[in-house]
């Protein structure tokens, strides 16, 4: 069935449970997972202006994703984590597309609706164009 899942996370409440729906998938067919975050060209370029160093950056992104990668250790599951730099969608898709995903997880929304509402929500441009079957949790 499914090897490979990919969640994205953002660390808001729909990645959240997009990563319960993506351990409950992984656990049944024992698949591998990994964790996706992508960090936003511009909010990165800010934070690195405001960060103490590199490792500091990375380790606060890390802790974004610590809750939904316990998710992952709590059941079992075995995964891994990808921090990409770029927009969203096109990371993520790329991503994907490159790595034999065989199922996409993903929020119905994350963090920034206003950015949403103008450019399209993240998960329907992921739907769009992913080469394998895609889940949105809501």
């Amino acid at each position: 069935m499914y090897e490979h899942i990919l969640v994205a996370a953002d660390g808001s409440d729909n990645a959240m449970r997009a990563a319960h729906e993506a351990a409950k998938i992984a656990k049944l067919c024992g698949a591998r997972v990994t964790i996706v975050y992508v960090a936003d060209f511009e909010k990165a370029r800010q934070e690195m202006l405001h960060s103490a160093s590199a490792d500091s950056l990375y380790l606060e992104r890390r802790t974004k994703i610590a809750p939904i990668e316990a998710i992952f250790e709590k059941n079992n599951i075995a995964y891994n984590v990808e921090i990409l730099r770029g927009t969203a969608g096109p990371e993520i898709v790329k991503y994907t597309n490159s790595n034999d995903v065989d199922l996409v997880v993903i929020g119905s929304r994350g963090l920034n609706s206003l950015q949403e509402m103008v450019l399209g929500s993240v998960s329907h441009k992921v739907m769009k164009r992913v080469n394998c079957p895609a889940l949105i949790v809501k």
